[in-house]
């Protein structure tokens, strides 16, 4: 009888367990109640950005993207993440819509002109380089030297025999891209 007992107890301690147990499915349980709140996508993607993970840096940005929207900063990110991965046409549509907000920044727009700098497009892109250094009030050395590089590119652009030279865009402090020449 006392085996029976203690069979009993044991069986009622497992379904006592079981009972406690959240229930499974297919579905990854919810976030646990007192945990902390996510970091803003937003600024994971600029973090991810500096760090030169720029892959991940989209993503970010995607997931960012789901949870605000497609505000200019989103944009923003999201086409200096294309830029930063040499997906130059997908770079320029997205910085396009990041510049026709209000809220547009010289950082925007001399992201733009690097675009359209590594797309040979120079005249182009000396106007939106013009537009982020007067936005910026000629504070931003990266976008003076970007600018500088582009009245360079367009006032060589003759019919002379192309030099092959080689870009390498570098990501400066707060989402600023500059192009330097490969030695």
């Amino acid at each position: 009888m006392a085996g029976h007992a203690a069979t009993g107890l044991a069986l009622a301690l497992l379904l006592s367990a079981c009972a406690a147990a959240p229930p499974q499915g297919p579905y990854a349980p919810g976030a646990a109640p007192g945990a902390a709140a996510a970091v803003d996508p937003l600024l994971v993607g600029h973090r991810l950005m500096d760090a030169g993970e720029y892959e991940l840096a989209h993503r970010a940005y995607t997931r960012a993207g789901a949870a605000r929207g497609l505000t200019a900063d989103v944009l923003a990110g999201l086409g200096s993440a294309n830029l930063a991965m040499g997906r130059l046409g997908t770079a320029e549509r997205l910085l396009r819509r990041a510049i026709e907000a209000e809220a547009a920044t010289p950082e925007m727009w001399n992201n733009l002109g690097v675009v359209l700098v590594e797309k040979g497009e120079y005249a182009e892109a000396e106007q939106m380089l013009r537009r982020a250094y007067a936005l910026d009030s000629g504070e931003s050395d990266a976008i003076r030297d970007n600018l500088r590089l582009a009245l360079a590119k367009s006032q060589n652009s003759g019919y002379a025999e192309p030099e092959e030279q080689e870009y390498k865009v570098v990501r400066r402090g707060g989402g600023k891209f500059l192009l330097r020449k490969i030695p």
